[in-house]
């Protein structure tokens, strides 16, 4: 028996454990009484444009040993590299349909599995239908990642927590560092969401240890104006010298095209950044006080030293459930999450459409969000903490850690 598995999109903390899970759910499977034929595992560089150029490393060679794979579970990023690379619509330029059919099949790959946030399920509804329609043998499974924390049927996606983690702890140092002056001042933290604010608000479990900031959170799923914005820092000046604000960089002011760049990606998203700048800007010649402001950027996605040990248990559970349902014969399968209980916390596994999830952005909820459209509510703290729960020790050598790479 033979499977592909490749990664897609932003990366991540926990999406080589995903890999992990996959990888070592294969071949427990393959060693119990029921299979008697050998597992053979290909990894596919780069996604589907790697599939499309039969850019495979084989994973049964490359990992050696425990350690090998335990290093592989504990690195960020994606291993085996990344792409973004949208399938075109069934009809439109079915040369490349039948090129990856052509590919899977004479590399006898039984399942393919694409590890990936929203765009990736769109490429597994469309290559599991395509498959399908034309009678390929070939099996597509989606496994879930994505920081943004946005896809639907699922109570949270791997990726997010460790990326929570990493966000609350940085805007904690933030607020230590920003109130040792005994001045007015403002910081002002820019946070990845281009469509949804899910990141940007797990800021709000900084009041799990006391932290009353930061004390303006906006997301995208909330109107969002300059004044308002303004006015709601003068208010807060009025009760404190140091005012902490988490912004998401999907929020669209109505003046937003005269910061950001307007270029896309292959899947039609704007690339965001720069609003906290742009606000920085404003607070300095309306208001007049000390303000700097911080864009996280990517440090948020891959900072495996502040990772979640509940994310990265999860992200490998998510890729073992996704190996068992390639062991069922199933395909055009998500693996999803389903939240249990708080108080233990608990999650329950299990599986739904590719095309149920495919194109579909969960947003964060508006229950959740003040009147004002610029606080969190208590309740969505319950929600967050449990995802950050729990320490991942880096592997660490010469007084940095180390991380896994295939060797080219």
């Amino acid at each position: 028996m033979r499977f592909a598995i490749a990664q897609s999109g932003g990366p991540t903390c926990a999406i080589n454990a995903s890999l992990v899970g996959v990888h070592l759910e294969l071949f427990a499977n393959g060693n119990d009484s029921a299979h008697i034929a050998p597992i053979e595992v290909l990894g596919v560089r780069n996604g589907i444009q790697g599939l499309l150029e039969e850019r495979f490393v084989n994973l049964n060679e490359a990992l050696q040993s425990e350690d090998d794979v335990d290093l592989l579970r504990k690195t960020p990023s994606t291993a085996l590299g990344s792409c973004r690379f949208r399938l075109p619509a069934v009809g439109q330029d079915d040369s490349i349909y039948q090129k990856i059919q052509h590919i899977l099949e004479k590399n006898n790959i039984d399942t393919f599995f694409y590890i990936g946030g929203n765009d990736s399920m769109d490429t597994v509804a469309k290559l599991s239908a395509w498959l399908s329609a034309h009678n390929s043998p070939v099996k597509v499974i989606g496994v879930p990642k994505t920081i943004d924390n946005d896809l639907v049927c699922m109570d949270h996606t791997p990726g997010f927590g460790s990326a929570a983690k990493y966000v609350a702890m940085t805007i904690q140092e933030i607020i230590r560092d920003s109130s040792v002056y005994n001045v007015p001042s403002v910081a002002i933290c820019e946070i990845m969401g281009r469509d949804a604010g899910w990141l940007t608000a797990s800021t709000c479990v900084l009041r799990a240890n006391g932290e009353d900031a930061p004390h303006l959170i906006y997301l995208p799923e909330s109107d969002f104006s300059i004044s308002q914005f303004l006015a709601d820092v003068r208010e807060q000046l009025a009760q404190r010298n140091t005012v902490i604000c988490a912004v998401s960089e999907g929020v669209t002011p109505p003046d937003a095209d005269c910061f950001r760049s307007g270029t896309n990606d292959e899947f039609g998203h704007a690339y965001l950044s720069g609003i906290g700048k742009f606000l920085e800007t404003q607070v300095r010649n309306e208001i007049g006080v000390k303000v700097r402001s911080m864009e996280l950027n990517v440090m948020q996605r891959c900072s495996s030293h502040l990772a979640s040990a509940c994310d990265l248990k999860e992200a490998e559970n998510v890729g073992r459930y996704a190996a068992k349902l390639a062991m069922q014969g199933r395909t055009g399968r998500v693996v999803t999450m389903r939240r249990v209980s708080d108080a233990p916390y608990r999650v329950e596994y299990s599986d739904t459409a590719a095309d149920a999830v495919a194109n579909i952005t969960r947003k964060f909820p508006s229950k959740w969000i003040s009147d004002a459209g610029n606080q969190i509510s208590d309740e969505a703290v319950n929600y967050f903490l449990p995802l950050i729960q729990g320490e991942v020790a880096p592997v660490m050598r010469n007084g940095l850690p180390t991380h896994f790479r295939f060797a080219i």
